[in-house]
């Protein structure tokens, strides 16, 4: 069901609302900077997100072929939110850290399924052979 929920980072100085249907799905992925964020995300077209505070405390980080920008506060470090554009999954996107919902319940976020990528071998279609450590 869609729902929307408010986030933020650790600090609060950012903090956004997103449209979000937890029931059709999470993901995690085994690329290089989702394995050591431990990366939990919800892909969302980006007028479902709404950034309501903070847009002068995010920094971004981009790597590889610079179509993703993972966001972070400057202030606290946590990464809330990542935006890009990657056509292979439907172009724009913004993928919200679920973790990062401050409505989301312990329950919603138990039941919501998680999507395995491939994207250490950029395979994102396919799940990785391991993902008890994602």
């Amino acid at each position: 069901m869609l729902k929307t929920y408010h986030g933020s980072c650790h600090c609060g100085a950012v903090r956004f609302e997103a449209d979000i249907d937890l029931e059709a799905g999470t993901g995690k992925c085994n690329c290089s900077i989702c394995t050591k964020r431990r990366n939990w995300g919800a892909l969302l077209k980006p007028e479902a997100f709404r950034l309501l505070q903070g847009a002068e405390a995010l920094s971004d980080y981009s790597f590889g072929t610079h179509q993703g920008s993972h966001r972070f506060c400057s202030k606290c470090g946590c990464a809330p939110f990542s935006t890009g554009d990657v056509p292979e999954i439907g172009g724009a996107f913004v993928s919200v850290q679920v973790a990062s919902l401050d409505d989301a319940s312990d329950e919603e976020l138990a039941a919501a399924p998680v999507r395995y990528s491939n994207g250490r071998d950029n395979a994102w279609w396919e799940a990785p052979a391991e993902t008890r450590y994602l």
